[in-house]
């Protein structure tokens, strides 16, 4: 048995920052205990090998969730971060703060974290670029990318038919405005992954009041007269205890810190009871409120060279690898998505309600458990994709069963409102009208997916739901909020009911922000060390 001031739950997007920031100052002792393993796959740190370990068990969860109504009964694949870094590890590293409108309406449930809350902690966590802003961070520990000088050149002709249907060239989504056609910016640095584990975790190794535990999967937390007093976890076969003086901080992640919490008798009653757990705190709202983006791809064969030609190819690939050995360039040290944006496609108030992707390569989506992920087609094509930004179905985590090695089971729910599936379509529609400006129906052949036939809405709620997959952002299953019977934490992210227990991660979302969600959770990160450190002084 060990004691510490501190024990982290998960190395991930937030748990790694706040290794980082508790650990430096040295009077306090902290333990992190991740799942996975180290972050030494060459994989990871290559930019566009996330589509190699997009299966592999070896630093991912691999979760499937239960068959979705509104996908055709089909489950859904959900791959999640199983190693140092979590899933700032395996994502695609597109950076994205989120629209101002989105942490305003936090704040109305939990004072604190409106925009003008948490903008600071932004551009302090970040080292941008590209062209300086005011608006944002430079000398931080995360760097931010821009990718304009190196995308490929079918980028802009994406924004140039965006431009043409009244989508106007937005050169940073994370300033001004969010609005517009852009090229995406990435998380990458020396044609290397930034991931937190380097960005954060890594610089505070050397830290002898700083241990981390790899391989260290915890069973439950161990509670006494209302309190978290520590963790009991397995490793190397063996289940072993840590206590914390101060506190348990749960950065599982949208899945794992609700299952975890669920393990150690703090969740809805009933569900508890059901698999023999203890009642320790009858918390209906721990795995409730899942949500998650759902998006979908069209497909075209285009007239021209694409990214399929430089990746398919075995002489593409040698020329893809001898620019990024001896310049860190080329399409390797990018994402498959270089550019994309955001629009609002339906009347209302607030910030976008649809965000697009645009890849200058094609692919087939393999099944689960099939490598590689991504097989460039054998043809020149290019994908226009999309996504609602706030989708109003609701789904739930909840174990299966009282053995923390079972996966629990996730319920997304997608497409379960009229609203959602109604932006879905509108979507498609959007997709359509951007390859038929000039910029781009001048470079296509033929439309793939979903075809011409597919026109009615009947054909389109067809296609999507045949079609539709997960953008990976899974978030608010243990929801912020000052109202302990409509959440799980209260602001200052403390567990409702227990003393020394708090969550910091993206399941304390209370609704999932605009855009990709690896920004905000570090944003988490940052904010939650703050929290902590103000409490400690007391």
């Amino acid at each position: 048995m060990s004691e510490y001031d501190y024990i982290i739950v998960g190395a991930g997007s937030a748990g790694a920052v706040l290794a980082n920031r508790l650990s430096a100052d040295g009077r306090l002792s902290v333990l992190v205990l991740e799942a996975g393993g180290p972050d030494r796959s060459p994989w990871i740190h290559l930019p566009i090998g996330y589509g190699k370990i997009y299966y592999d068990a070896r630093v991912n969860w691999k979760y499937t969730t239960e068959p979705v109504p509104g996908l055709g009964g089909k489950p859904s694949y959900w791959p999640r971060g199983r190693v140092l870094g979590g899933s700032s590890s395996i994502n695609a590293m597109v950076y994205v703060r989120g629209h101002p409108s989105d942490y305003d309406a936090w704040a109305r449930e939990a004072p604190g974290w409106s925009w003008d809350d948490v903008a600071p902690l932004f551009r302090r966590m970040e080292d941008w670029s590209g062209e300086p802003d005011t608006r944002r961070g430079v000398g931080g520990p995360v760097p931010v990318r821009d990718i304009s000088e190196d995308v490929h050149p079918l980028c802009q002709r994406y924004l140039a038919a965006a431009g043409e249907i009244q989508i106007h060239h937005n050169p940073d989504y994370n300033a001004a405005e969010m609005a517009g056609a852009s090229l995406y910016q990435i998380t990458t640095s020396g044609g290397r992954r930034a991931s937190t584990a380097r960005c954060y975790l890594n610089p505070a190794l050397w830290r002898t009041n700083l241990v981390v535990e790899t391989h260290a999967h915890v069973q439950r937390l161990l509670i006494a007269s209302g309190r978290a007093s520590g963790v009991l976890y397995r490793r190397k076969g063996k289940e072993q205890t840590a206590r914390a003086r101060r506190e348990v901080i749960l950065c599982g992640g949208a899945v794992n810190s609700p299952q975890i919490l669920q393990l150690s008798g703090i969740g809805p009653g009933a569900v508890l009871q059901r698999h023999g757990i203890e009642v320790i705190h009858d918390a209906a709202h721990v795995g409730r409120n899942l949500q998650d983006h759902l998006g979908a791809d069209t497909l075209y064969r285009a007239k021209v060279p694409t990214l399929n030609q430089q990746l398919g190819p075995w002489w593409g690939k040698v020329r893809a690898g001898l620019q990024y050995m001896f310049g860190q360039r080329g399409p390797l040290s990018l994402s498959l998505n270089q550019a994309g944006g955001f629009v609002r496609l339906c009347p209302g108030t607030g910030g976008p309600d649809t965000q697009l992707y645009f890849s200058p390569v094609s692919y087939t989506r393999a099944p689960p458990g099939t490598r590689p992920l991504m097989r460039p087609d054998p043809f020149p094509g290019f994908l226009l994709g999309f996504n609602p930004c706030k989708p109003t179905s609701r789904g739930w985590v909840e174990i299966r069963s009282p053995d923390p090695a079972e996966a629990p089971a996730i319920q997304p729910n997608y497409l379960d409102t009229e609203e959602d599936r109604l932006l879905m379509r509108e979507g498609l529609k959007l997709m359509r009208r951007i390859a038929s400006a000039r910029p781009l129906r001048d470079i296509i052949a033929a439309e793939l997916q979903p075809g011409q036939e597919v026109q009615d809405e009947t054909a389109l709620d067809a296609f999507i739901r045949d079609h539709a997959w997960t953008v990976f952002h899974p978030c608010a299953t243990c929801r912020m909020g000052s109202d302990p019977e409509a959440s799980v934490v209260d602001p200052r992210l403390r567990v409702h009911g227990v003393q020394g227990l708090r969550v910091a991660d993206a399941s304390i979302f209370p609704s999932i922000p605009t855009g990709n969600t690896n920004a905000p959770a570090i944003m988490v990160g940052e904010r939650a060390a703050d929290l902590i450190l103000e409490d400690a002084r007391g």
